[in-house]
């Protein structure tokens, strides 16, 4: 909807009405001339709506955003239909006008004052607030395929190739579980062999400790060579087990 000075978008006001919530609608005006125009915005029902900014001046060819809140409702009114209605009236102001220089009592919007005041009246209309989309079927019936969700009117052009998915080569379950039980087996044992290792070098570090101190002499004790023999074998089979 316009006039001669500005074109009005929305022509009607719409809410998409829920209870016990506050709804929003945005007004746009675009100043169609090139002189500051002047506005401000009345309801028939004050109580219901905030009007933000209610007064305010669009630029020469520019425009502004009026937003109009409704207030939280406790109930839906009959066949959701709303009498509410609100007028812009608007009038060219002076010059270099600024928003803070137009108030409601003005008399710029007074048309007994001589202004060339032009109104439009605008509508509130009720509608369905958005859905949700809808859940997408994992299956169908027994008996039918799955439909695509899409319509029979979408061109091809309006499809992309899905990405395809990387699958790994995987090998069955059985020698993978049996894989997996050699290296736990495999591990075990290499840590016993270090563990016992650890223990004989200890041994043998106290026996040579004893050797030292006794100076009877005459050669080698016979469990000190029984346990360079013991940790010569046990370094061996764990150089080829790992």
């Amino acid at each position: 909807m316009s006039n001669e000075l500005l074109d009005i978008d929305p022509i009607d006001l719409q809410f998409p009405f829920e209870l016990k919530k506050q709804i929003s609608s945005s007004l746009y005006l675009a100043n169609k001339t090139d002189d500051y125009v002047a506005f401000k915005v009345k309801t028939t029902n004050p109580k219901k709506y905030c009007v933000r900014p209610n007064t305010g001046v669009v630029l020469p060819r520019s425009s502004s955003e009026v937003l109009v809140t409704m207030q939280a409702q406790k109930e839906a009114p009959a066949d959701m239909q709303c009498k509410d209605k609100f007028l812009l009236q608007c009038v060219v102001a002076n010059p270099g006008a600024t928003a803070k220089e137009v108030t409601p009592e003005m008399v710029l919007f007074s048309k007994e004052a001589g202004h060339r005041v032009e109104e439009t009246k605008l509508r509130v209309v009720y509608v369905d607030p958005p859905q949700p989309p809808s859940p997408v079927r994992e299956g169908s019936e027994e008996g039918s395929s799955p439909r695509a969700s899409v319509s029979d009117s979408a061109n091809v052009s309006d499809f992309t190739t899905a990405p395809r998915f990387r699958v790994d080569r995987l090998e069955p379950q059985e020698n993978s579980s049996e894989a997996r039980a050699l290296i736990t087996r495999l591990t075990e044992e290499k840590n016993s062999a270090l563990q016992l290792n650890k223990k004989l070098q200890q041994e043998l570090e106290q026996l040579k400790r004893e050797s030292k101190r006794s100076q009877s002499g005459g050669g080698i004790p016979f469990m000190y060579v029984l346990l360079v023999g013991l940790i010569g074998l046990i370094l061996g089979y764990i150089m080829t087990r790992t």
